[in-house]
């Protein structure tokens, strides 16, 4: 590729790191010449206007507007076009594939909890299959926090209270830095980590050897018997309550008349919040269970109800 022939250059261990990398020369090179330009004009005008030199300054306050027509047009195309390219690099880094592995992360302080659908935990560390899309759906426990993998120019804050998704996928195996970049207490130092990126059958053995206790989807489900939903949500109920079968994924319609796609963040604040989006022609009967459930227990009632994606009443 052309890019290796760019001095001092190194290939991304991502599909979009090399794009990122370019994207940040680019915005380097763009600030290096605005700045030249302008110690230029300084030096220029401090040599020209200098107290003993003999020019003529008079109609200091005319305008000379096509210069100043000129540089303007001409610095809007070029962060414009900065602009354009910079969020082509997003769409792209925030696409979402079809075949993606979808893994849970919460963050606390000061440690990095994953989870994979299969039921399998890590403490700190990140198990991943090469060159296989992967989503992160990631949520804080107490404060901000940032995860951040420098070898991926990966990096996006998780903020208490909603769900974040951050696509990932790694072409080279390894074992790759993982940081908090957001202060979070006494012990942010600490909260380090590591992503370990496998082949697909070393990835697929892993997943085997951990031996979970159960998949995501039956704890949360007994922990939706446990707390009572079944009572409401469940066949048979004699509480008219939204069914959740077929749910995930389609859109809802709401009492104000606006729709809704239920995704994770539409059953997690129902969970938490169900008041502020209430269902069509359903009556606002649900309790709010903010500040009662944990986020590993919040995770595990979403990969419940995504469970129940294929099933219809």
């Amino acid at each position: 590729m052309w890019r290796e022939w760019i001095p001092f250059w190194r290939p991304g261990l991502s599909p979009q790191s090399s794009d990122v990398d370019l994207l940040f020369t680019g915005l380097l090179i763009a600030s290096a010449l605005v700045l030249g330009l302008l110690f230029f004009l300084l030096a220029l005008f401090c040599v020209r206007y200098r107290a003993g030199n003999q020019i003529d300054r008079g109609h200091r306050t005319s305008k000379s507007w096509h210069w100043e027509v000129s540089w303007t047009v001409a610095s809007f195309i070029c962060f414009l076009g900065l602009f354009v390219w910079g969020a082509s690099v997003y769409f792209e880094m925030y696409r979402t594939p079809t075949d993606e592995l979808v893994v849970f992360v919460v963050a606390k302080q000061w440690m990095w909890k994953t989870q994979h659908p299969g039921g399998q935990s890590e403490i700190d560390a990140l198990h991943v299959p090469l060159r296989r899309p992967v989503r992160l759906v990631m949520a804080s426990q107490d404060v901000i926090h940032s995860f951040y993998i420098p070898a991926l120019r990966l990096k996006h804050d998780v903020v208490p209270g909603r769900y974040q998704d951050l696509e990932l996928e790694i072409d080279k195996p390894g074992s790759y830095h993982l940081f908090c970049a957001e202060y979070c207490g006494t012990d942010h130092s600490g909260m380090i980590g590591e992503i370990v990126a496998m082949e697909p059958a070393d990835f697929s053995r892993w997943l085997t050897q951990q031996a979970p206790s159960s998949p995501l989807a039956d704890e949360g489900g007994a922990l939706f018997r446990q707390l009572g939903c079944s009572g409401c949500h469940g066949k048979g109920s004699k509480v008219r309550a939204p069914p959740l079968e077929g749910l995930y994924g389609k859109p809802v319609p709401l009492s104000d008349g606006s729709s809704v796609v239920a995704d994770d963040k539409y059953i997690r604040d129902s969970i938490l919040l169900p008041r502020s989006q209430i269902v069509a022609s359903y009556e606002p009967l649900m309790p709010s269970f903010a500040g009662k459930l944990s986020e590993d227990q919040l995770l595990r009632l979403v990969v419940y109800v995504k469970s129940l994606a294929g099933n219809r009443s």
